[in-house]
């Protein structure tokens, strides 16, 4: 999920998502002879619709799987899947089918009800197209970006938003049908804007490591802020929101093991503190930290993260997953990475995505062998309960 501060379109998603799914803006789909009304337990199972996101989605022969979720608020958002996407209004006690196709989702970005846009792949294609939906998320329309291949998008608004590659980034201001190219140091390898002008970037150094450096005036000039010894450097990822900026920085994987570190600034990316560093004997140490590690992150031993979701300027959480360990989990700081805390979730799964609306209340898809799930928090992700639940293998 994107980070998006709370906006009135997101205030007035639960209505908007509503009408969307009672009056019709596109098909929604259910199980012949059932209904959200008939499920016997608020929040419980598939809610009858795994056979039709099966037949609709292109993908029988597997097991259907959730890739991404984002919420507009407490009680309304959406869930994606490989050739799916399923939305709730009323906190995840009932779920209906939004869409079902030939678009495989690896990222949604909703800034308002209507207004959606994603990143996407087709079955048995690498390629990673850009989509927007204008009707909550029934019908998508894919929107051509020659020569630009996007592994992340933010969207403010419903015209304005960012698009970031692995080496650089763009901005558009209508909706994505235009893009233009922001500059950016050489050798980036991750950027994050928080606003037009204030922006963020990792950049690589070939016998040091990583730096971070920040702009106040939206790319044409950055200072470095932070140089950050490493023997490998395996890409990275920015996180930014209203003061607070986070950069993921990857080192190297092994057996199933990922080492990466996290660093976080609260005052837009002048003075960082390093929040942990996860080394690993697959991996090798971690960027800035050594053989003995300086704390792990999320899902130990040898975590892999996933997404981060920033609210204010003081919260932040990260989701992560361990194919060795066959479990889930999610960190937190409610004080820009001062102090961080993990719990892992009970359940098995190997990755997971996260999206907070608010400080306490947020939403998490599973991506596991035995029960993709999704599941809901309403205490900084300390318990967590299920709000659906597909079949497993």
């Amino acid at each position: 999920m994107t980070t998006k501060s709370t906006t009135t379109w997101k205030r007035i998603g639960a209505l908007a998502l509503s009408l969307t799914m009672a009056w019709g803006l596109g098909p929604v789909h259910m199980q012949s002879g059932a209904s959200s009304a008939s499920s016997p337990t608020c929040g419980s199972g598939d809610h009858g619709l795994s056979a039709t996101l099966n037949e609709g989605s292109g993908v029988e022969d597997q097991q259907l799987q959730f890739t991404d979720i984002d919420f507009l608020n407490n009680t309304t958002g959406r869930a994606a899947g490989e050739g799916f996407l399923i939305g709730t209004s009323n906190a995840g006690c009932t779920w209906q089918s939004i869409y079902t196709g030939q678009w495989q989702f690896t990222q949604l970005d909703f800034p308002n009800n209507v207004n959606g846009f994603a990143l996407a792949q087709m079955k048995d294609s690498a390629k990673t197209y850009f989509i927007r939906t204008t009707d909550g998320g029934s019908h998508w329309k894919r929107l051509d970006t020659p020569g630009i291949q996007f592994k992340r998008i933010d969207f403010k608004n419903k015209n304005e938003g960012y698009g970031y590659t692995y080496n650089g980034a763009y901005r558009t201001q209508d909706g994505g049908l235009t893009w233009t190219k922001i500059n950016t140091p050489a050798n980036t390898r991750s950027v994050a804007f928080a606003t037009d002008k204030q922006g963020y970037a990792v950049v690589v150094v070939p016998g040091s490591g990583y730096h971070l450096l920040w702009t106040s005036d939206g790319g044409k000039n950055w200072t470095t802020s932070l140089r950050i010894v490493s023997a490998a450097w395996n890409g990275a990822d920015l996180y930014a929101n209203g003061k607070q900026v986070w950069a993921v920085l990857y080192g190297d994987a092994g057996m199933s093991q990922q080492s990466y570190s996290l660093y976080a600034s609260g005052n837009e990316g002048r003075n960082w503190r390093q929040v942990f560093a996860q080394s690993t004997a697959g991996g090798g140490p971690a960027p800035g930290g050594n053989s003995l590690g300086k704390g792990k992150g999320p899902a130990d031993p040898g975590g892999h993260p996933g997404n981060m979701a920033l609210i204010g300027n003081q919260t932040a959480y990260l989701s992560g997953g361990s194919p060795a360990a066959g479990k889930v989990g999610i960190g937190r700081s409610y004080d820009a990475g001062s102090t961080w805390k993990n719990a892992d979730l009970d359940g098995t799964g190997y990755s997971s995505r996260i999206s907070f609306p608010s400080v306490k209340t947020g939403w998490l898809v599973v991506t596991s062998n035995e029960s993709p799930t999704i599941y809901e928090t309403t205490n900084g992700g300390s318990t967590w309960k299920q709000k659906f639940l597909l079949p497993g293998e």
